[in-house]
């Protein structure tokens, strides 16, 4: 697995989030479930998943959040933050998921369509003092039951392109097209070259069609 960033930076990305989290849910009195929304419907959430420095090393949680929310809600926070004493399950939640994204290179939106806030709060109790490794365990599992489909059927079909319009479209053998969707030949294995090719017909990137 290639991460969008180096792993010396992912305690900053997951500190950031984490109090991002905690932030707007504690102090700001902004509901988990919508703060979720506002976060992915984010440039944020984007430049977090490419890695993008001033996202996972230059800018606190609360910065963060103040920007999240100048963007999508055009409002500004001007809350001072209370006296903390140790993390919250907002702020694990948020610390968890930004580790998870990290080491699935999945996409924000991907995480949070399966993992609700209200499912990630559920799992603190058991979870916060485990190793992290566990809730990505967890996390990978009720990933892979949610998606059980192939990333490149999933986005065939949502693009209505039949198999045999994608073959010839993009000059990938429709037996081709056909094993890869069946999990009988591992697309992750397939060339650069094919890659690309089904992607451009697609209108995807190549890393979307690879299975995480």
């Amino acid at each position: 697995m290639i991460h969008a960033y180096q792993e010396i930076y992912l305690n900053n990305a997951q500190a950031a989030l984490g109090d991002a989290f905690d932030y707007t849910v504690n102090t700001c009195g902004i509901p988990g479930d919508d703060f979720v929304k506002l976060f992915v419907a984010s440039s944020v959430s984007k430049r977090m998943e490419n890695g993008e420095p001033a996202c996972v090393a230059g800018q606190s949680g609360i910065e963060l959040a103040m920007e999240i929310l100048a963007e999508t809600r055009e409002q500004e926070l001007k809350i001072r933050r209370q006296e903390q004493y140790g993390r919250s399950p907002e702020y694990w939640i948020g610390w968890a998921v930004a580790y998870y994204q990290w080491y699935s290179g999945r996409k924000y939106s991907e995480i949070f369509k399966v993992l609700s806030f209200e499912n990630l709060r559920k799992m603190y109790s058991t979870l916060h003092e485990a190793d992290i490794t566990k809730f990505a365990d967890i996390a990978d599992r009720q990933m892979r039951e949610y998606f059980s489909e192939i990333n490149l059927k999933r986005i065939r079909t949502a693009y209505g392109c039949t198999q045999a319009e994608l073959a010839e479209s993009s000059g990938v053998s429709l037996r081709s097209i056909q094993m890869y969707e069946q999990r009988n030949k591992n697309i992750n294995k397939a060339s650069a070259d094919t890659l690309y090719r089904m992607a451009k017909v697609l209108g995807c990137t190549m890393e979307d069609l690879i299975e995480k």
